[in-house]
């Protein structure tokens, strides 16, 4: 497997810039170092961080690799990806550690999926489920603060969380064609305040308004994802952090 990919993917990047000064890389391409997750399913190889499920190692629960050495705030975070047909993942940004099981994160994520069902859209791991699918821009207003954090599944319909306002859609289909299968894409994301916005190649995916002070996460940690269900593969490369 090559290390340099030329690929039409990378040509629409819409000026994601891996070079830019500002960013700084917070996977080597060699090792593991300053990452934690199950070495069964996360390797690095050819420079790529790799997660990868056999039918040997089918999950039971979604596993993490996850960034112990920083829990940003306000930042923005580019990097690459190639996934499998049968592949699902995500990137996790804010995200707290779950206590009592290995590798788990709790919070916001934008989704990859090898059959682009629910590639760049906000799901909230754990907590309030899908905040914005892609082609939506999306505001959570605030819940009473009556409401515990462990009821929040009360205010979920079909895997979707109820209290939100779209103000904006786009088309699907035309999203998801800028998307190349099996190939070498790229994600942008832009985390200020409470606004989150996801690119893939460019395009703005989905963007959410998190108003919802009781719920939200203003900080946590980076991490990606391989989850339950068939044999999968992913890769990841060119991660990179810029705090805004």
């Amino acid at each position: 497997m090559a290390l340099v990919v030329c690929s039409c993917a990378a040509k629409k990047q819409g000026g994601t810039n891996f070079g830019n000064e500002e960013y700084v890389s917070i996977f080597n391409g060699k090792d593991l170092k300053g990452w934690r997750g199950d070495p069964t399913y996360w390797r690095v190889e050819n420079g790529m961080l790799i997660g990868e499920v056999t039918p040997e190692t089918i999950l039971k629960r979604n596993s993490f690799i996850i960034y112990e050495n920083q829990q940003p705030e306000n930042f923005e975070l580019k990097l690459e990806y190639r996934i499998t047909e049968s592949g699902n993942s995500g990137i996790n940004y804010r995200s707290e550690i779950v206590n009592g099981e290995p590798f788990a994160l709790r919070g916001y994520q934008c989704d990859v999926d090898g059959k682009n069902r629910y590639t760049g859209q906000n799901y909230e791991e754990r907590k309030r489920t899908t905040l914005a699918y892609n082609g939506e821009i999306v505001i959570i207003p605030k819940m009473p603060d009556s409401i515990p954090t462990d009821n929040l599944r009360k205010n979920v319909k079909k895997n979707c969380w109820q209290t939100r306002t779209i103000t904006e859609t786009k088309e699907k289909s035309q999203l998801i064609s800028r998307v190349e299968s099996n190939d070498w894409n790229s994600i942008h994301l832009i985390i200020k305040g409470s606004k989150m916005q996801h690119y893939v190649n460019g395009e703005l995916f989905s963007e959410v308004n998190d108003l919802d002070t009781v719920n939200r996460s203003l900080r946590g940690f980076i991490g990606v994802q391989v989850h339950v269900g068939p044999p999968m593969k992913v890769e990841y490369r060119n991660i990179k952090l810029k705090h805004l």
